[in-house]
């Protein structure tokens, strides 16, 4: 977990990086997930798309990447999103976005999915822990 405050706090600390000749400006955000749409079961060896839902903050947002920490058969899961430094940039509420995650299955046993929802009034992290076994 701690791991996890690190790669965020690298993230964040990419503020202003210069991607081309017109001095466009952006840093990364990582975005706590509303809601998650997974299979109940996998199958060894196949492919599946897991659709994860999240609030899109402003138009200047846009997905990245996911964050992605796999420790044995746990998985802990985020969207990254780029966020361009700008005045132009307008306030959303209530955008929700999916971005998909195409998850192989490599192992038998469970997973164990977390995908972070953002911290509490202590800064403890909370997570949408999901269990998905793996049948045959």
């Amino acid at each position: 977990m701690k791991r996890f405050f690190v790669l965020c706090l690298a993230l964040v600390l990419c503020v202003s990086c210069s991607t081309d000749d017109d001095n466009t400006r952006y840093s990364f955000e990582v975005l706590p997930v509303e809601s998650v749409d997974i299979p109940d079961e996998f199958e060894l060896g196949q492919t599946y798309p897991i659709t994860i839902s999240y609030f899109r903050p402003s138009t200047c947002h846009g997905f990245k990447e996911f964050y992605y920490l796999k420790e044995n058969n746990e998985r802990t899961v985020a969207p990254i999103n780029y966020v361009l430094e700008n005045d132009s940039c307008e306030n959303l509420e209530d955008e929700l976005v999916e971005a998909t995650l195409n998850f192989i299955v490599t192992s038998d046993g469970s997973y164990i999915f977390k995908f972070w929802q953002g911290e509490d009034e202590n800064g403890e992290d909370q997570y949408l822990t999901i269990v998905v076994p793996v049948v045959e």
